[in-house]
């Protein structure tokens, strides 16, 4: 055997002389496998028919594509007419009025604010990202999504949402306005704007990679499609348009995608098993051991003390292996996948406590936390989420639809992340259909070559037309095309009223040579239908050149980005603006300013592969190597000469390094940090760090509160607990000791306006809207 080995070297090193690599980086491997053959006609690979994992690995090409039946495709088509009606007759109800526009009039009712608070939540970017990362990886990469929007709505409902709803504002930068000037407004403005953009081209990928699949036409031109949709029916009818097509899409949408959680849930492959393998394949355990007994293996002609494949009992014919059941070998280890979307009771075994759970791949361990709290914080800076707490016709109803919508998002979107394990069974790298890198190695799972598996990026949807139930993968494909409608057409608007509103409207007031009335009661409207097509444009041209092979996914990676924007710099403001007595403009502004500074610095200057894998030191967080050996790996049945060691010299690999998460934390802790530092500075020294120039003070006054924003009573408790909040700020000023207390925003903005009213000061600017 090792005369034979060294012949077939001789050749090898002779035919890459000529031989030029198609399937190995190196000339002079693939050639030695090209003389395995034994063929003068065959000089290079892929040999004719086949593929270079089969004609490197012996590892069967991936079979065909089956097509998709056309009646999935009808039912999206007729789903989506029926929600684009529901808007437009829903917009017959704005009749010229900004504020129904803008807000409903502030009349949403519990039930309805509730499905739009979850259906935002429960967005296309959570469900595909969800599904997508938990196929690619494992459960908790993708479950970390609807786990982290979740968690957002009970903080927005235990910490903001009520002041939202009191404070009668149109939009979020309003609160910037009104607390830290007008430069904090248009700040804040452009930054959520900006977020929004990546958010709502990560619906635009979601709902087009669905019409892609059901219509065989390219991503690009059914994301056009989306997004064009988007828009017309959004601007119509403004919120309303938005909120009741949502009761629809939820009642779709939020439905489908549950039953399709507990159909994967309950499935009876869950996720890939132990491989069964192939004639000369060698289990990971030995006689009367769990895999071993499985399969019923039997002594291994080389080593009778291992346990290997048991050709008699698999195949028709030994002698055959079209005839045998078998696979890729592709979990030698035990447990295989099983063991991690099984894994709650099992500490050692769960990916968010260990970081060696996933071995013998690596674990992003502390990219998903850090996914967590970037979705769990940055998405309160979300104006749609917002927009919805100030439209909903009291505190109460404010509050209780976010902590009812956060609950029902965890419910629903987590146990999604089942659809992974499922979608590997059928379409993973123990499946016929899978795809493997042949010009990669691995030591940790102990490949030569073939190591690096290829996901199918339509797994998922296969999976729902090819082996779920017709009427759960048709119920399932209309609730991901709802969801992204209703979290699409909400940024719209939430886009389009900010641009018109805090952007447009300022910039008679920074812009001197502008119009005074560029913006006016008359046409605010028309301004904010028209400024979402630019804004779509936009989205949708990110969507059409976003990073698909992102590590993170198209849709999950722009939905971390959206929200990844604004914590840096525009969340902590938030909550000092209710948290904290008399908070200062120059702190604010130096917040936001300091924190998004940061994490722009950190994105560049950060240690980067895109893995989002931090440097441990075990052989499972080392990358793909290439292949420097033609022999076999240790699970073979095989003479030992002829199985590789798995070292550096046979395959080659980098530590992962990427400290991407380290920026998104950072940035926020930053930004507290610096508003602390302004705000208590100027208290203690008694000055006021202006770092502007005085001409430009105006920029961070606070603007006055619009004549109409008045808060709505929810009944005599509200009233009480603002009694016994002012009795708080009575008692803290009477003690001579600054206190951070819960004001009543409402209170206090009234109490600044009735002084600045007997000061003889303007209680509206020149150029701001009257009413809101």
């Amino acid at each position: 055997m090792a005369q034979t080995r060294r012949v077939v070297l001789l050749a090898a090193a002779l035919l890459a002389s000529y031989a030029e690599a198609a399937c190995l980086s190196r000339d002079s491997l693939e050639a030695e496998f090209v003389s395995f053959f034994n063929d003068s006609a065959i000089t290079s690979l892929p040999t004719e028919g086949s593929c270079c994992q089969m004609d490197i690995c012996g590892i069967p090409c991936s079979a065909e594509d089956r097509p998709v039946k056309n009646w999935y495709g009808e039912a999206v088509i007729i789903a989506v007419v029926f929600f684009v009606l529901i808007g437009v007759i829903a917009a017959a109800r704005i009749k010229g009025d900004y504020r129904a526009f803008f807000v409903a009039g502030r009349t949403l009712s519990l039930p309805v604010t509730t499905l739009t608070l979850a259906s935002q939540c429960i967005d296309s970017n959570a469900v595909l990202g969800n599904a997508d990362l938990s196929y690619r990886y494992h459960f908790y990469d993708g479950a970390v999504l609807p786990l982290g929007l979740g968690l957002s709505l009970l903080l927005n409902g235990m910490f903001l949402a009520r002041h939202m709803n009191r404070g009668g504002f149109l939009t979020l930068p309003d609160l910037y306005g009104r607390t830290y000037g007008p430069l904090a407004e248009v700040v804040g403005g452009i930054l959520t704007i900006v977020s929004f953009l990546a958010l709502l081209a990560g619906n635009l990928v979601g709902c087009g990679t669905i019409l892609a699949f059901l219509f065989g036409v390219s991503l690009k031109e059914a994301i056009i499609v989306s997004g064009s949709v988007m828009f017309l029916y959004t601007a119509s009818g403004g919120i309303l348009s938005v909120a009741y097509s949502d009761i629809a899409q939820s009642s779709l949408g939020i439905t489908g995608i549950a039953v399709c959680g507990w159909w994967c849930y309950n499935h009876g492959h869950k996720a890939p098993p132990d491989s069964i393998g192939f004639p000369g394949y060698a289990y990971p355990d030995t006689f009367g051991q769990r895999v071993c007994s499985k399969y019923d293996g039997v002594p291994c002609e080389f080593d009778p003390g291992r346990c290997c494949y048991n050709a008699d009992k698999w195949c028709d014919d030994p002698d055959a292996l079209s005839g045998c059941r078998t696979d890729n070998a592709a979990y030698w280890w035990k447990g295989a996948d099983d063991r991690i979307f099984d894994s709650f009771p099992r500490s050692g075994d769960n990916s968010m406590l260990n970081p060696r759970a996933l071995w013998p791949f690596p674990n992003a361990i502390f990219w998903n936390w850090a996914t967590v709290v970037i979705l769990a914080f940055g998405n309160l800076a979300a104006i749609d989420f917002q927009a919805r707490c100030m439209a909903a016709k009291s505190e109460r109803t404010a509050t209780a639809a976010n902590l009812i919508a956060g609950s029902l998002g965890i419910f629903v979107g987590v146990p999604l992340a089942f659809i992974g394990g499922v979608s590997r069974f059928y379409y993973g790298p123990d499946s016929i259909y899978a795809k493997f890198d042949a010009d990669t190695c691995s030591r940790s799972i102990d490949f030569p070559t073939c190591a690096q598996w290829k996901p199918d990026p339509k797994a998922n949807l296969r999976l729902l037309t090819h082996e779920a139930p017709n009427w759960l993968g048709a119920w399932t494909l209309i609730g991901i095309v709802a969801a992204s409608m209703s979290t699409s057409d909400g940024a719209i608007l939430a886009m389009s009223t900010v641009g018109a509103h805090n952007l447009f409207r300022r910039l008679p007031q920074f812009l001197g040579f502008m119009p005074p009335d560029l913006v006016t009661h008359e046409n605010l409207l028309f301004i904010t239908r028209v400024a979402g097509l630019p804004f779509t444009i936009i989205s949708i041209l990110v969507g059409m050149f976003a990073e698909s092979d992102h590590s993170a996914g198209a849709t999950g990676y722009l939905l971390i980005v959206a929200f990844d924007i604004v914590l840096a710099g525009c969340v902590a403001p938030i909550f000092f603006a209710f948290y904290v007595r008399d908070p200062s403009p120059r702190a604010g502004l130096a917040a936001m300013l300091a924190g998004t500074t940061l994490r722009v610095v950190l994105e560049f200057s950060l240690p980067k592969d895109g893995n989002l894998i931090l440097p441990f030191k075990t052989d499972e967080f080392l990358d793909y190597g290439k292949p420097k050996t033609s022999l076999l790996p240790t699970f073979f049945d095989a003479p030992p000469e002829d199985l590789w060691t798995p070292g550096e010299d046979q395959c080659p690999q980098k530590r992962l390094r990427d400290f991407t998460g380290v920026d998104s934390l950072a940035a926020p802790l930053f930004s507290i940090i610096v508003f602390f530092f302004v705000h208590y500075g100027e208290k203690v020294t008694g000055k006021v760090f202006m770092f502007l120039p005085q001409r430009f003070a105006w920029m961070l006054e606070p603007v006055p509160v619009p004549a109409e924003a008045k808060a709505v009573d929810d009944d005599l408790d509200d009233d009480d607990d603002r009694q016994i909040d002012k009795a708080k700020v009575d008692a803290s000023a009477g003690g001579g000791e600054e206190l951070t207390v819960e004001l009543s925003y409402q209170d206090a903005s009234k109490q600044k306006t009735d002084n600045e009213a007997k000061a003889g000061e303007p209680t509206v600017l020149e150029n701001q809207e009257p009413e809101q």
